[in-house]
């Protein structure tokens, strides 16, 4: 029931980072496409919670979940989990993209012929 707070949580690092690297010239080809990684966590996020609002494990009251003993261990489980696979996918994408983009044209023609 608490597992979203994991990538949520990581959602908010990088868009720390995402907004001071903006100021900055980088080069970075990870930190250029990190917009991704927070739609993807943002999106992820907002659908876990709001499933968890939809089967009454979050409540608009004290103590907000209703299995606060086990929280701690869902979050170190399933959240840590959740938030790896995702950046996991992100940085594959990631490099998939930029291996394609450093491709000659010329191969990418003769691939397609």
């Amino acid at each position: 029931m608490a597992c979203f707070l994991v990538p949520t949580t990581e959602a908010i690092v990088t868009t720390i980072v995402k907004k001071t690297t903006d100021k900055k010239e980088t080069h970075n080809p990870f930190i250029k496409r990190l917009n991704w990684l927070n739609n993807m966590l943002w999106g992820g996020s907002a659908l876990l919670a709001f499933e968890h609002v939809w089967h009454g494990e979050i409540v608009p009251w004290a103590p907000f979940l209703t299995n606060g003993v086990s929280a701690v261990q869902e979050m170190a489980t399933a959240g840590v989990a959740m938030a790896a696979a995702v950046t996991a996918v992100w940085a594959g994408v990631v490099a998939v993209t930029n291996s394609m983009a450093k491709r000659p044209t010329e191969v990418l023609k003769s691939d397609s012929q």
